[in-house]
């Protein structure tokens, strides 16, 4: 039978949650246990598909082609589980569910409430998200005492009641501030955030309580004295200037024994020396390269934070510290491109709207003309078939029609059917709703033997997930083709998967997004290639453009 470990946040939001249960799911999992998780989210919306990356960050796409909360994609990097449709949950999807069943009269004609209806469907999409796993860790969005986040707070209360103590533990996440005037450390909000939690029948088993330094022996008995909670479960989860020490910060402090002993297991220690591996990758680099990453979102990083964390990956795998220097393609635009010059790498992530596309083509030129490594993605993939359709085959006013449909070459449109990882096939068209129209996914996707992309894999067939809208238009392959841009990846259906170009030393640009299969334990061949060509540029080993 599975057990639950619920956590939940107070005091203030952003705390790092998602970061806590991913870490608490991966010693977990070094002792042995299968491990799911799941993120509930307080929000309206059906899924975080149509809301704004300054809003909310990265959508994390799952295998199955779902879009969800960011946090999924932590899960995924420190567990070694796959996501997807049951695990990510929001009020908007369960509230849909709730009423579709009303309609269809599943309910028999009851007053259809929040309590027990809502909380009902809450709890059956947590044990279904649960799966098998030994234990499964869900993370419940917002923080306690916002009213969108009570029906999930009251759901999983009921959970704790249903299944017993010994199979349900409460971790709350805290903020104990410093107060650096009177230089004191104040854990009365603490305090306020477990009260709370308990007014709505809820007592916290364990208390992690988030600092900028350690947590004194004084303050840690304190908040035990004045929240009920055992002064060993109350966890100083102190700022690390690294993500991957977390798990072993954590497990320093005997949390995965609090959580084993309570649910009655009977398990070996923690095995956690692939993550003194990462560690010590990171802190001892024989190279350091700076990338730069031209996008249109940069004033929040979270919005690309899957791909940060990929590069970084790909510098762990090849003992290189990666610099990543965030330029807003808009800047590019009014500023010029002398920021460029001193990089060793280019990235041009995905992104959507015209707001600084002139500056992504800008940035791609710059990449192709002077033998920087350039590595594009989704949206990076389309303005690199743009900038060699204008620049290399002579197609003036090339362009996306998701940025201008009067283009007279339109040389990325969109397509309006196309077949999903299943096989089937779906349609849509300029009229269609936002959300959930998208291709979306992993497919399947075959690499042009030889080619840059093939070798960097090790193999001819791949499977990638995707989220895009707009596909190269096939039309103008062949002029593309012959103008000296190489179509190195196809889809099934004979989309355009991966662009080179073949005189470059290392050019390659993907429609899909690799960084969502990438974790720091394995890394991801395409990141870890990239990496390797940007520090061979910088060495001066790769040829120049006019002699590859």
């Amino acid at each position: 039978m599975t057990s639950y470990v619920f956590i939940t946040g107070g005091v203030v939001s952003s705390l790092g949650k998602g970061i806590t249960s991913a870490c608490l799911g991966a010693i977990l999992e070094a002792r042995g246990l299968s491990i799911s998780m799941i993120k509930l989210d307080p929000y309206l919306n059906v899924d975080p598909g149509t809301m704004s990356p300054f809003q909310h960050g990265e959508v994390f796409v799952t295998h199955d082609g779902t879009e969800t909360d960011l946090d999924l994609g932590h899960y995924e990097r420190f567990v070694r589980t796959t996501t997807g449709r049951n695990s990510n949950f929001t009020t908007g999807r369960i509230y849909e569910s709730v009423i579709r069943k009303e309609r269809r009269g599943e309910y028999l004609g009851a007053t259809v409430q929040v309590i027990p209806h809502i909380t009902d469907e809450i709890k059956q999409s947590v044990k279904r998200g649960a799966g098998d796993a030994d234990i499964c860790l869900v993370e419940i969005g917002g923080t306690v005492g916002d009213i969108e986040s009570l029906p999930f707070l009251e759901a999983i209360r009921q959970m704790g009641i249903e299944l017993g103590h010994d199979r349900v533990v409460y971790v709350h996440l805290t903020l104990v501030p410093y107060i650096a005037t009177s230089s004191e450390i104040k854990t009365k909000p603490t305090q306020h955030s477990v009260k709370e939690l308990r007014s709505i029948g809820i007592q916290p088993d364990i208390l992690v309580c988030r600092s900028e330094q350690p947590l004194p022996v004084e303050q840690r008995k304190k908040i035990a004295l004045f929240t009920n909670v055992r002064e060993a479960a109350v966890i100083s989860a102190y700022d690390a200037d690294d993500l991957y020490k977390i798990p072993a910060m954590m497990h320093e402090q005997d949390l995965d024994d609090i959580v084993v002993k309570q649910l009655g297991l009977d398990l070996p220690e923690a095995d956690l020396s692939e993550w003194e591996a990462i560690v010590e990758a990171k802190q001892n680099p024989q190279a350091e390269v700076d990338i730069a990453m031209v996008g249109k979102y940069m004033d929040l990083k979270d919005s690309y934070i899957s791909l940060v964390e990929a590069l970084q990956h790909g510098g762990i795998h090849t003992r290189t510290r990666v610099n990543i220097h965030f330029i807003e393609s808009t800047d590019l635009e009014s500023q010029g491109l002398d920021c460029l010059r001193d990089m060793d790498g280019l990235v041009v992530p995905g992104g959507f709207g015209d707001r600084g596309i002139e500056g992504k083509i800008d940035a791609v030129r710059f990449a192709r003309e002077s033998g920087v490594p350039y590595l594009g993605i989704c949206l990076g993939m389309q303005v690199a078939v743009i900038e060699a359709a204008r620049n290399l085959a002579g197609l003036e006013g090339a362009m996306s029609t998701e940025f201008n449909r009067t283009t007279p070459h339109p040389v990325v449109g969109l397509i309006t059917e196309w077949q999903d990882a299943s096989g089937d096939v779906e349609e849509r068209d300029e009229e269609s709703d936002l959300g959930g129209t998208m291709r979306l996914g992993a497919q399947q996707i075959s690499l042009v033997e030889g080619s840059l992309a093939a070798m960097t894999y090790g193999s001819t067939t791949i499977e990638e997930r995707h989220r895009h809208r707009y596909e190269v238009n096939n039309h103008y392959r062949e002029r593309l083709e012959k103008a000296g841009l190489r179509f190195s990846g196809l889809s099934v259906d004979d989309l355009v998967e991966v662009v080179e170009i073949p005189g470059h030393p290392w050019y390659v640009a993907s429609q899909f997004h690799p960084e969502f299969t990438s974790n720091p334990r394995d890394g991801h061949p395409l990141f870890s290639g990239f990496i390797l060509a940007t520090r061979m540029h910088k060495d001066g080993k790769l040829p120049r453009v006019a002699e590859a």
